[in-house]
């Protein structure tokens, strides 16, 4: 009853009714607490229009009859004085009884207070009812992406080579060709070279970090593109379809990391799954865009106030055999059997430090080396042309040794060694895998100058070399498609590629837009030969993508807000070996994030 009359009295103060709130007399109904606990609670029932009054006269009625029953029962009980006494005595103070005749009115709202801040800790605490709060697994996501939108105008100068550069990517990834039986490019898979272009493009990403706690997080990113390629995530209007249709989506971060301390001196990381680039390098060796594969463990160390060196090992599966490769073409050689494995892998390892010079300088230099295994093309033992087997469909034993994709500048070798190529009915069909391995070995290093505070000015250099490049192993590789001409490499031919790239560049401005009026402006040069890099990862933007490329960048962004900016830049890029070709690209963003 204690509990009930507690209640009801917290009710009573929520709704602003006390016991100073003087109601109408009810017949039958005391207007002022009694020594019977039962009629003060039925009385407090009628007060909160909890039970209507005739009932409750009835049961007020009830209640003084046993109450008068049960006082002549005791009187009949006993005949000594005290008797009674004692039997109220020995009721007060048994341990399960509680006798509450009345509550004053600053008690009630007492008991009001302390229910009302039990309930407002406990929704603090378990953040279901505070403002601005939320639950605990929420605070552990954050969400983070963003839009560019872009208008692209590509422009080509006159003296380009007519029918345009072979496409080794188109020949690659389809039926192959009958190569070296073409005498032009214009019956081969080719880049334009002479049709100006234009076209309004888009790119969307959007990504979650989790904090999973005690050191580990993940990420997960999902990003457009018009396919999967792995340099570029742009969508252009009116593609894929077109008339409206919607567009792709694809996984393109999905990855678990750990750190060992990430606010001391010392921090160790360890990253598996689908990242962003983890070395320190520029657009030239890799694309903007590249997500990284495989397994990447990092350290960097405070050295003291001024000096904080780094070190990044990474492995890499750059492609994994199908496993029945060979075994699902009637026209394979094997015999039923699947080929050997072609599986190829990136292992890079870079060390450096970021140096704080004095107050207006601050430099960041790293020594990097990228190894690919398997990445060249290996030609196949001697296949029969004129058998009947031998087709477009025909799966060759080192066809997977082509690249998975490519952009343009490297140099190409055949993959098949073919016999009875001259014989009636004969054909050339060919796929085509990279002439030399890549063992790069880069210099980068930027330098930052902030005495003009807020405006920073920032010198970027890198410097790469691939030190697997052989110039007479190229030459001896047998069927060769070098940058120019198609031939077939007679000792006429004079191969001009090479294996040294390097890119300078000056930024003046904001290092980071955060505000509106916020701005930056820059210009580079780039020379980059045609077997320095992989040409499937560098920058898909300069001259179109690649390498075999030189030329000049200028652009600039301004801050509209806080999060939307716009952009401009102009590229300018003509062949360094080879059949000419030169390409002017101007582009203009309108980017936001959030």
């Amino acid at each position: 009853l204690a509990a009930v009359c507690c209640t009801l009295a917290a009710t009573a103060a929520l709704h602003g009714q006390t016991a100073e709130s003087q109601p109408a007399p009810i017949s039958g109904i005391p207007t002022a607490p009694t020594a019977n606990v039962t009629i003060n609670l039925i009385r407090l029932m009628v007060e909160q229009k909890l039970l209507p009054a005739e009932a409750a006269a009835k049961l007020i009625a009830q209640a003084e009859a046993e109450a008068a029953q049960v006082s002549a029962a005791l009187a009949a009980k006993t005949t000594s004085p005290s008797a009674p006494v004692a039997a109220a005595s020995a009721e007060k103070n048994a341990p399960d009884t509680v006798r509450v005749t009345y509550i004053p009115p600053h008690i009630r709202r007492q008991m009001v207070e302390e229910v009302r801040q039990e309930v407002f800790s406990q929704a603090v605490e378990e953040k279901w009812a505070a403002p601005d709060t939320q639950p605990e697994w929420v605070s552990r996501y954050k969400l983070a992406g963003d839009i560019r939108f872009r208008y692209e105008g590509l422009s080509y100068p006159t003296g380009n080579v007519a029918g345009g550069i072979v496409d080794f990517n188109k020949i690659n990834t389809s039926a192959a060709v009958d190569y070296f039986s073409s005498t032009s490019t214009a019956n081969l898979p080719s880049f334009n070279a002479d049709q100006e272009r234009e076209r309004m493009r888009f790119r969307a990403r959007l990504g979650a970090a989790i904090d999973l706690s005690e050191g580990y997080t993940s990420g997960l990113r999902v990003a457009t593109g018009e396919s999967n390629s792995p340099v570029s995530q742009n969508q252009s209007f009116g593609a894929s379809g077109g008339n409206f249709s919607k567009y792709s989506i694809w996984l393109d971060r999905a990855f678990l990391k750990y750190e060992s301390s990430p606010s001391a001196n010392y921090n160790l990381e360890a990253t598996v799954g689908r990242m962003d680039n983890p070395f320190f390098a520029t657009s030239m060796i890799w694309a903007n865009d590249l997500g990284f594969d495989g397994l990447v463990l990092k350290n960097t160390y405070k050295l003291n106030d001024n000096v904080k060196p780094f070190f990044t090992l990474g492995a890499f599966p750059v492609f994994n055999t199908n496993l029945n490769f060979g075994t699902d073409s009637t026209a394979s050689s094997g015999g039923g059997n699947a080929y050997a494995s072609e599986d190829k892998w990136l292992y890079g390892a870079q060390t450096g430090a970021t140096w704080i010079i004095n107050k207006d300088f601050t430099a960041k230099s790293g020594i990097a080396f990228y190894s690919f295994q398997n990445i060249e093309g290996q030609v196949s033992s001697p296949i029969d042309a004129s058998s009947n087997t031998f087709n477009s469909g025909f799966v060759g034993e080192t066809d997977n040794s082509r690249p998975g994709f490519a952009q343009k500048g490297n140099t190409y070798s055949a993959l098949r060694e073919l016999t009875n190529s001259t014989l009636p009915g004969s054909a050339n069909f060919q796929y085509f895998g990279l002439a030399t391995p890549f063992r790069e070995l880069a210099f980068t290093n930027r330098i930052d100058y902030n005495h003009f505070e807020p405006i920073q000015i920032s010198l970027i250099g890198e410097v790469v070399v691939n030190t697997a490049f052989s110039r007479s192993a190229v030459r001896s590789s047998g069927p060769t498609q070098k940058p120019g001409p198609l031939n077939n490499n007679s000792a006429s031919d004079k191969y001009e590629g090479g294996n040294l790239g390097w890119d300078l560049g000056l930024q003046v401005g904001k290092a980071a837009l955060q505000k509106r009026g916020d701005w930056n402006v820059n210009i580079g040069y780039r020379y980059i030969e045609s077997d320095a890099v992989v040409d499937g990862f560098a920058d898909s933007d300069f001259g179109g993508g690649g390498t075999n490329l030189q030329g000049y960048t200028l652009g600039g962004n301004l801050s509209l807000s806080s999060r939307v900016w716009v952009g401009l830049r102009w590229m300018s890029a003509e062949t360094i070996a080879g059949d000419t070709f030169k390409t002017d690209i101007f582009q203009f963003d309108l980017n936001a994030r959030f």
